[in-house]
């Protein structure tokens, strides 16, 4: 017995002199900065006990006031550093080196593959190449016929919800309006996700979303092995759902290829005509399927990444931003009717006449407010990098084999940065008014991995919130928002508001 006593001592002390050699030589080379005093093996993992996606912003905040705007963190063996200097972002966001992802964004691998979100090196390169001529505005100015229409859907739905006296959630309206935005724009093909919100690759949708969410806050299901141990039932529904969307984004590629062949036989119509007989819009899959890499074109698989991409990148993020700017604009009166006030100025009294590229760029006040909103409620509230080799930041050195996040969230709200910071304020986004840092206000991120989609986004909110000012006054009923932490920001308790027909709020 004592023998067997005396082999696990010798073991356990073996395991933590590996653990303590393992470390040494990242810890060494950070021992200038501060951060919470890990444990043997396990590091820091037991701060984020007990934690849910409603606490995590705020202990990170926490995190900062206590050891500064960059500190360390050891996750068991993983080393973690976090930052919301902005100088620090900046040589991070503005480096061609360093634009691998951090750890986490490998959970997306089975839905994304390795599209534009997840590759890195060459082929991100390649493809972000390629797909940079998509947001051109001579097809954006396409686009915006899409939003128009589609924002015109969402506001039928909506009436009859518009009593003036009841609170109902606006997240998942939006939701199912960006849905059939990015599916007719990514794809060029209809889901009338809005008209059908039960079809089964919108629900395949609104499930993964919901199964990566979950497993991005409980870090021991980030573990694939784990994740199919430990909830099976989950696990299976996970990979249901991904094989309905690959399948239909697989489906729709053969057709537009098809379609495009026919489109250049001599002896077929030569243009690309949709079942109306009107010519089709140019969709992001037009551009790839038209694309080469080296000479080559892309395989199915290389197109579905890239569009499966962007069908999650383009609905959950934009759903969350235009649902927080709704509830902001709700709360704010005064801004809502500067806002009614300068979309009139710009479209006129008829409801009815679609808005152009050209409007949509006269909102300003429209834009500042939209800017705001992002700032007190990023879609992406953290973004990472990994480091493979050594990187020195401003003279500090960081180790290769480091998680280097950037608090997004706890950035914007930096009183350093914005006068007081949790006041919804458009006007601190005047033309005339000036900018503390130009890395201090990253909604989108920046550099050379920024989004891609931005001015699609700025142009979608637009479009939309436009859309709904001019036949609803939004109201502030219902509960405030409570901000949730997952892959996009949320709120745990939907984002509540009441409607009012814009005639019946001039009669009053």
């Amino acid at each position: 017995m004592l023998g067997v006593i005396g082999l696990f001592l010798a073991a356990f002390a073996a395991l933590l002199l590996w653990d303590y050699l393992w470390r040494k030589r990242r810890n060494d080379m950070l021992s200038y900065m501060p951060g919470p005093r890990p444990l043997p093996l396990l590091g820091n993992v037991l701060m984020y006990r007990g934690l849910d996606a409603e606490q995590i912003m705020d202990f990170v905040a926490k995190n900062q006031a206590k050891y500064g705007k960059i500190y360390k963190v050891w996750v068991i063996h993983q080393l973690a550093v976090f930052s919301t200097d902005p100088r620090d972002i900046e040589f991070l966001l503005s480096s061609q080196q360093h634009i691998t992802k951090n750890n986490l964004y490998k959970l997306l691998n089975c839905w994304l593959g390795e599209g534009l979100l997840m590759s890195t090196g060459r082929k991100w390169h390649g493809r972000r190449k390629i797909i940079t001529p998509t947001f051109h505005f001579k097809i954006l100015e396409q686009f915006v016929e899409i939003f128009d229409q589609q924002s015109a859907v969402m506001v039928e739905k909506l009436k009859s919800r518009a009593d003036g006296k009841t609170a109902f959630n606006i997240f998942p309206v939006v939701c199912l309006t960006a849905l059939d935005i990015i599916a007719e724009t990514a794809m060029g093909t209809k889901i009338n996700a809005q008209m059908n919100p039960n079809l089964p690759y919108v629900k395949a949708v609104n499930d993964v979303t919901n199964i990566m969410t979950t497993r991005f806050i409980n870090a021991w299901q980030r573990v694939d092995w784990i994740f199919r141990l430990i909830q099976p039932k989950e696990a299976k529904r996970q990979d249901t759902a991904i094989k309905i969307m690959h399948d239909f984004t697989e489906n729709i590629i053969r057709q537009r290829r098809q379609a495009l062949v026919n489109s250049q036989d001599p002896n077929s119509p030569s243009e690309l005509v949709d079942d109306l007989g009107q010519k089709r819009r140019m969709a992001l899959l037009d551009v790839l399927l038209q694309s080469t890499i080296d000479g080559a074109p892309l395989s199915d698989e290389d197109i579905r990444e890239e569009v499966d991409t962007f069908m999650f990148e383009g609905h959950d993020t934009t759903t969350s931003a235009i649902s927080f700017c709704l509830y902001e604009i709700s709360r704010h009166p005064e801004v809502q009717k500067r806002l009614v006030q300068e979309i009139h100025e710009v479209l006129g009294d008829d409801t009815q006449r679609p808005v152009t590229l050209r409007d949509l760029g006269e909102l300003k006040y429209m834009e500042n407010a939209i800017k705001e909103s992002l700032r007190l409620h990023p879609p992406v509230p953290m973004i990472g990098r990994w480091f493979a080799e050594d990187v020195e930041i401003r003279g500090k050195r960081i180790p290769a084999g480091t998680n280097f996040t950037v608090g997004i969230y706890v950035l914007l709200r930096d009183p350093e940065y914005f006068d007081s910071p949790d006041e919804f304020r458009p006007e601190r986004f005047e033309a005339d008014v000036p900018q503390t840092h130009p890395y201090a206000y990253i909604p989108f991120s920046a550099g050379p991995r920024n989004c891609i989609g931005q001015k699609f986004a700025m142009l979608e909110m637009k479009s939309t919130i436009s859309k709904l000012l001019r036949h609803f006054e939004l109201l502030p009923l219902g509960p405030d928002p409570r901000l949730s932490m997952n892959i996009v920001l949320r709120s745990a308790n939907g984002v509540h508001l009441g409607l009012k027909p814009r005639s019946a709020a001039k009669e009053d």
